[in-house]
């Protein structure tokens, strides 16, 4: 019986060694980023998983932005004062 609680804790402990680590936030950048600037970075983008035909463009923009942001890619961009002031 003890070896089976052994062995069966020998399985929980590597298992949980074998957890990959979480990829880093990209950093908030310190100059906000033109306006002719940000079409180009969102098509450079992956194009989004689903049809944003029809929603305004502010939220095709935080789609965008958002997937990037939590794939961690060099197009995440979060623009905080946007977000505090539109309402979308």
């Amino acid at each position: 019986m003890r070896r089976h609680l052994a062995l069966a804790l020998t399985f929980l402990v590597a298992g949980c060694a074998s957890v990959p680590p979480v990829p880093p936030v990209p950093a908030v950048p310190a100059e906000p980023e033109s306006p002719k600037d940000a079409p180009q970075r969102r098509a450079r983008a992956a194009p989004p998983t689903y049809t944003l035909t029809g929603y305004p463009p502010a939220v095709r923009d935080g789609y965008i932005d958002g997937c990037e942001s939590a794939k961690s890619t060099p197009h995440a961009r979060k623009d905080a004062a946007r977000m505090a002031g539109d309402p979308q």
